[in-house]
Protein backbone atom coordinates (compact mmCIF):
# COMPACT_ATOMS: atom_id res chain seq x y z
CA UNK A 1 0.00 0.00 0.00
CA UNK A 2 1.38 3.46 -1.14
CA UNK A 3 0.52 6.43 1.31
CA UNK A 4 2.00 9.79 0.83
CA UNK A 5 1.48 13.54 2.55
CA UNK A 6 1.91 16.56 0.39
CA UNK A 7 1.62 19.93 0.56
CA UNK A 8 0.44 21.20 -3.25
CA UNK A 9 0.06 25.17 -2.05
CA UNK A 10 -3.10 25.35 -3.91
CA UNK A 11 -4.95 22.48 -5.86
CA UNK A 12 -6.39 24.60 -8.42
CA UNK A 13 -3.04 25.53 -9.48
CA UNK A 14 -1.27 22.24 -9.45
CA UNK A 15 -4.42 19.90 -10.36
CA UNK A 16 -2.77 18.50 -13.59
CA UNK A 17 0.93 17.84 -11.93
CA UNK A 18 -1.67 16.68 -9.20
CA UNK A 19 -3.54 14.03 -11.44
CA UNK A 20 -0.30 12.91 -13.69
CA UNK A 21 1.23 12.36 -10.04
CA UNK A 22 -1.45 10.09 -9.11
CA UNK A 23 -1.57 8.05 -11.74
CA UNK A 24 2.05 7.40 -12.51
CA UNK A 25 3.08 6.69 -8.87
CA UNK A 26 -0.10 4.30 -8.02
CA UNK A 27 -0.38 6.30 -4.84
CA UNK A 28 -3.61 4.78 -2.74
CA UNK A 29 -3.96 7.39 0.09
CA UNK A 30 -2.86 10.98 -0.08
CA UNK A 31 -2.81 13.43 2.58
CA UNK A 32 -3.12 17.01 1.13
CA UNK A 33 -2.14 20.22 2.37
CA UNK A 34 -2.70 23.80 1.79
CA UNK A 35 -5.90 23.08 -0.79
CA UNK A 36 -6.82 27.41 -1.12
CA UNK A 37 -10.06 26.38 -1.89
CA UNK A 38 -13.28 25.71 -0.88
CA UNK A 39 -15.17 22.00 -0.23
CA UNK A 40 -17.50 23.09 -2.64
CA UNK A 41 -14.92 23.94 -5.25
CA UNK A 42 -12.44 20.37 -4.69
CA UNK A 43 -12.18 18.75 -7.95
CA UNK A 44 -13.50 15.88 -6.40
CA UNK A 45 -14.92 15.11 -9.67
CA UNK A 46 -11.67 14.55 -12.04
CA UNK A 47 -9.83 12.69 -8.79
CA UNK A 48 -13.05 10.74 -8.53
CA UNK A 49 -12.54 9.67 -12.22
CA UNK A 50 -9.06 8.29 -11.46
CA UNK A 51 -10.91 6.25 -8.83
CA UNK A 52 -10.46 8.20 -5.66
CA UNK A 53 -12.70 9.43 -2.86
CA UNK A 54 -12.00 12.36 -1.13
CA UNK A 55 -12.34 13.88 2.57
CA UNK A 56 -11.96 17.39 2.29
CA UNK A 57 -12.06 20.30 5.12
CA UNK A 58 -11.23 23.29 3.14
CA UNK A 59 -13.09 26.83 3.38
CA UNK A 60 -10.78 28.67 1.08
CA UNK A 61 -8.09 31.45 1.86
CA UNK A 62 -4.82 30.09 2.82
CA UNK A 63 -5.41 26.69 4.59
CA UNK A 64 -7.37 23.14 3.67
CA UNK A 65 -6.34 19.65 4.08
CA UNK A 66 -7.80 16.43 2.29
CA UNK A 67 -7.75 12.66 2.17
CA UNK A 68 -7.60 11.30 -1.42
CA UNK A 69 -7.92 7.58 -1.17
CA UNK A 70 -8.62 4.76 -3.72
CA UNK A 71 -8.34 2.30 -0.70
CA UNK A 72 -12.16 3.18 1.15
CA UNK A 73 -12.69 6.05 2.86
CA UNK A 74 -14.70 5.32 6.50
CA UNK A 75 -15.00 7.23 9.98
CA UNK A 76 -13.75 10.82 8.50
CA UNK A 77 -13.46 13.16 11.40
CA UNK A 78 -13.57 17.06 10.10
CA UNK A 79 -11.51 19.12 12.34
CA UNK A 80 -9.29 18.69 15.46
CA UNK A 81 -11.13 17.68 18.32
CA UNK A 82 -10.86 20.06 21.31
CA UNK A 83 -8.93 22.15 19.22
CA UNK A 84 -8.30 25.59 19.30
CA UNK A 85 -9.73 28.77 17.34
CA UNK A 86 -7.70 31.37 15.67
CA UNK A 87 -9.47 35.17 15.88
CA UNK A 88 -13.26 33.49 16.52
CA UNK A 89 -13.01 30.28 14.15
CA UNK A 90 -11.15 26.52 14.15
CA UNK A 91 -9.03 26.91 11.14
CA UNK A 92 -9.31 24.17 8.75
CA UNK A 93 -5.97 22.13 9.26
CA UNK A 94 -6.71 18.78 10.41
CA UNK A 95 -9.12 15.93 8.98
CA UNK A 96 -8.72 11.92 9.67
CA UNK A 97 -10.14 8.88 8.01
CA UNK A 98 -9.71 5.25 7.74
CA UNK A 99 -8.70 3.87 4.46
CA UNK A 100 -8.72 -0.22 4.41
CA UNK A 101 -6.58 -1.47 6.63
CA UNK A 102 -4.94 1.88 7.81
CA UNK A 103 -5.85 5.33 9.46
CA UNK A 104 -4.42 8.57 8.56
CA UNK A 105 -4.68 11.83 10.09
CA UNK A 106 -3.74 14.63 7.71
CA UNK A 107 -2.43 17.47 9.05
CA UNK A 108 -1.08 21.37 8.22
CA UNK A 109 0.17 23.01 11.71
CA UNK A 110 -0.40 27.09 11.66
CA UNK A 111 3.12 28.63 10.47
CA UNK A 112 3.64 31.01 13.58
CA UNK A 113 4.60 33.91 11.99
CA UNK A 114 7.20 34.56 14.56
CA UNK A 115 8.11 33.96 17.82
CA UNK A 116 6.07 35.78 20.73
CA UNK A 117 3.04 36.29 18.04
CA UNK A 118 -0.05 35.35 18.95
CA UNK A 119 -0.12 32.73 15.76
CA UNK A 120 2.81 31.46 17.60
CA UNK A 121 0.89 30.81 21.30
CA UNK A 122 -1.65 29.17 18.74
CA UNK A 123 0.59 27.02 17.16
CA UNK A 124 1.70 25.38 20.46
CA UNK A 125 -2.06 24.97 21.37
CA UNK A 126 -2.95 23.68 18.25
CA UNK A 127 -0.17 21.24 19.07
CA UNK A 128 -1.08 20.26 21.97
CA UNK A 129 -4.95 19.77 21.05
CA UNK A 130 -3.41 17.18 18.38
CA UNK A 131 -1.22 15.35 20.77
CA UNK A 132 -4.62 14.62 22.78
CA UNK A 133 -6.75 13.90 19.78
CA UNK A 134 -4.22 11.47 18.36
CA UNK A 135 -3.79 9.28 21.82
CA UNK A 136 -5.87 6.71 21.55
CA UNK A 137 -5.39 5.71 17.98
CA UNK A 138 -1.59 6.24 18.59
CA UNK A 139 -1.25 3.66 21.24
CA UNK A 140 -3.69 1.04 19.30
CA UNK A 141 -3.04 -1.90 17.50
CA UNK A 142 -4.54 -0.55 14.07
CA UNK A 143 -1.95 1.00 11.55
CA UNK A 144 -1.76 5.02 12.03
CA UNK A 145 -0.36 7.89 10.45
CA UNK A 146 -0.20 11.50 11.46
CA UNK A 147 0.82 12.97 7.93
CA UNK A 148 1.55 16.83 6.70
CA UNK A 149 3.22 19.98 6.91
CA UNK A 150 4.55 20.51 10.66
CA UNK A 151 5.72 23.63 9.90
CA UNK A 152 8.58 22.34 12.43
CA UNK A 153 12.13 20.93 11.74
CA UNK A 154 12.84 18.17 14.17
CA UNK A 155 16.30 18.46 14.42
CA UNK A 156 19.19 20.85 13.31
CA UNK A 157 20.12 18.50 10.56
CA UNK A 158 16.58 19.01 8.86
CA UNK A 159 17.75 22.98 8.22
CA UNK A 160 20.05 23.87 5.79
CA UNK A 161 21.62 26.56 7.59
CA UNK A 162 20.79 26.24 11.41
CA UNK A 163 22.35 29.24 11.84
CA UNK A 164 20.23 31.18 9.81
CA UNK A 165 17.45 29.76 11.48
CA UNK A 166 18.15 30.76 15.44
CA UNK A 167 15.39 32.53 16.96
CA UNK A 168 12.80 31.92 13.98
CA UNK A 169 9.49 29.54 14.34
CA UNK A 170 10.06 25.82 13.12
CA UNK A 171 13.14 25.38 15.32
CA UNK A 172 12.10 26.99 18.71
CA UNK A 173 12.59 24.61 21.64
CA UNK A 174 9.18 24.82 22.51
CA UNK A 175 7.93 23.76 19.08
CA UNK A 176 10.55 21.01 19.03
CA UNK A 177 9.14 19.96 22.34
CA UNK A 178 5.42 19.60 21.16
CA UNK A 179 6.71 17.04 18.50
CA UNK A 180 8.23 15.07 21.22
CA UNK A 181 5.17 14.98 23.10
CA UNK A 182 3.55 13.97 19.98
CA UNK A 183 5.89 11.65 19.58
CA UNK A 184 5.27 10.04 23.01
CA UNK A 185 2.21 9.25 22.21
CA UNK A 186 3.72 6.23 20.73
CA UNK A 187 4.36 7.46 17.07
CA UNK A 188 7.88 7.68 15.78
CA UNK A 189 9.50 9.60 12.79
CA UNK A 190 9.39 7.74 9.31
CA UNK A 191 12.43 9.39 7.77
CA UNK A 192 12.55 9.58 3.85
CA UNK A 193 15.20 8.75 1.77
CA UNK A 194 15.88 12.21 0.63
CA UNK A 195 17.33 10.86 -3.71
CA UNK A 196 19.78 13.06 -4.00
CA UNK A 197 21.96 15.00 -1.78
CA UNK A 198 22.59 13.81 2.38
CA UNK A 199 19.13 15.07 3.72
CA UNK A 200 15.39 14.31 3.06
CA UNK A 201 14.43 17.76 2.47
CA UNK A 202 10.86 18.39 1.61
CA UNK A 203 9.97 22.04 1.49
CA UNK A 204 12.46 24.81 -0.58
CA UNK A 205 11.24 28.72 -0.79
CA UNK A 206 10.43 29.67 -3.83
CA UNK A 207 13.06 32.84 -3.68
CA UNK A 208 16.60 33.19 -4.28
CA UNK A 209 17.12 29.87 -6.27
CA UNK A 210 16.17 27.59 -3.15
CA UNK A 211 15.73 24.78 -4.95
CA UNK A 212 18.72 24.48 -6.95
CA UNK A 213 20.98 25.68 -4.27
CA UNK A 214 19.38 22.85 -2.04
CA UNK A 215 18.36 25.27 0.87
CA UNK A 216 16.06 23.22 2.38
CA UNK A 217 14.11 22.18 5.39
CA UNK A 218 12.70 18.79 6.39
CA UNK A 219 9.08 20.12 7.91
CA UNK A 220 6.58 17.64 5.81
CA UNK A 221 6.35 14.84 8.63
CA UNK A 222 4.86 11.00 8.92
CA UNK A 223 4.78 10.17 12.33
CA UNK A 224 3.37 6.74 12.45
CA UNK A 225 2.16 4.38 15.86
CA UNK A 226 4.04 1.06 16.39
CA UNK A 227 2.17 -0.89 14.00
CA UNK A 228 2.32 1.79 10.54
CA UNK A 229 6.05 1.60 11.16
CA UNK A 230 6.80 -2.07 11.56
CA UNK A 231 5.06 -2.38 7.95
CA UNK A 232 6.86 0.54 6.02
CA UNK A 233 9.08 -1.27 3.60
CA UNK A 234 10.47 2.79 2.06
CA UNK A 235 9.73 5.91 2.27
CA UNK A 236 11.61 8.86 -0.19
CA UNK A 237 11.16 12.48 -0.97
CA UNK A 238 9.73 12.31 -4.30
CA UNK A 239 12.20 15.45 -5.54
CA UNK A 240 11.47 15.17 -8.91
CA UNK A 241 7.93 17.00 -8.00
CA UNK A 242 9.88 19.90 -6.92
CA UNK A 243 11.19 20.34 -10.45
CA UNK A 244 9.56 22.27 -13.41
CA UNK A 245 6.99 25.06 -13.89
CA UNK A 246 4.41 25.30 -12.16
CA UNK A 247 5.53 23.03 -9.18
CA UNK A 248 4.43 23.40 -5.31
CA UNK A 249 7.51 24.31 -3.09
CA UNK A 250 6.86 21.36 -0.87
CA UNK A 251 7.48 17.97 -2.64
CA UNK A 252 5.77 14.89 -2.01
CA UNK A 253 6.97 12.21 0.85
CA UNK A 254 6.03 8.84 -0.11
CA UNK A 255 5.53 5.90 2.64
CA UNK A 256 5.47 1.90 0.75
CA UNK A 257 3.65 -0.30 3.55
CA UNK A 258 3.08 -4.00 3.50
CA UNK A 259 -0.53 -4.38 5.33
Amino acid sequence: MRIATWNVNSITARLPRLLAWLESTGTDVLCLQEAKTTADDFPAAQLRDLGYACAVNATGRWNGVAVISKAGLEDVVVGLPGGPDYEGVQEPRAISATCGPVRVTSVYVPNGREVGHDHYGYKLRWLEALREAVTVDAAGERPFAVLGDFNIAPTDEDVWDPALFVDSTHVTPAERAALAALRDTGLSDVVPRPLKYDRPYTYWDYRLLGFPKNKGMRIDLVYGNAPFAAAVKDSYVDREERKGKGASDHAPVVVDIDV
